[in-house]
């Protein structure tokens, strides 16, 4: 049977309908456009990416600068009795470690006293060191030297002595005063007792 003319003509009509209804479809079915995420860099503030400074910490208790003259820390009549061949030290120059921190490190003040006989130096130094740096002082001393009760009564004399590579040292801590008597005369810690006793005498009252 011969096909209707009009027929041929509707169909494409039809399909495009069809087409049209599936397209409409398939625009409902689409996700809704996304909004923009947070994906982008965040702007950060200067304040927020400055790093904060430090704050500022306590500088550190200078030392009290003690100063005493050479014949005052020991009197001539002292080291003659101590012994006679002994006098000051014109030329003298700190050398023990003791007695160097004693001095650059806690403004103290040192003396050398010479064996005109045997050519031997004795070093006696005294400094009044911050609350810090002389209980520094006094833990190195427990911890290197022994303890000699017959320098003086604790806790208002505490002293220690040891000896090593033929130099023998007397440390004595009274009241503020931190006490280094050091030199190759010094054997055992009877030898350093007299000036021990000495410079004691002489220090100002704390």
């Amino acid at each position: 049977m011969p096909r209707s003319p009009h027929l041929a003509r509707t169909r494409p009509a039809g399909l495009a309908l069809v087409a049209a209804a599936s397209v409409a479809l398939l625009a409902g079915c689409t996700p809704d456009a996304a909004e923009p995420t947070g994906t982008a860099a965040a702007t950060t503030s200067p304040s927020d990416s400055a790093t904060a400074a430090p704050e500022p910490t306590e500088s550190a208790e200078p030392p009290v600068p003690f100063e005493i003259a050479c014949d005052a820390l020991l009197t001539a009549d002292q080291l003659y009795a101590y012994n006679p061949n002994v006098g000051a030290d014109p030329g003298y120059e700190p050398d023990g470690d003791d007695i160097a921190t004693l001095v650059d490190e806690d403004a103290g003040t040192a003396c050398g006293y010479l064996n005109q006989t045997s050519g031997e130096v004795i070093e006696v130094g005294v400094a009044t060191p911050t609350t810090a740096a002389g209980e520094e002082r006094r833990n190195q001393a427990a911890l290197s030297s022994k303890p000699v009760p017959t320098y003086g009564t604790p806790p208002d004399v505490e002293g220690y002595f040891t000896q090593a590579g033929g130099t023998g040292e007397a440390q004595v801590f009274h009241g503020p005063y931190w006490i280094v008597i050091q030199s190759p005369a010094l054997f055992e810690p009877g030898d350093a007792a007299q000036l021990v006793a000495s410079v004691i005498a002489n220090l100002p009252a704390a």
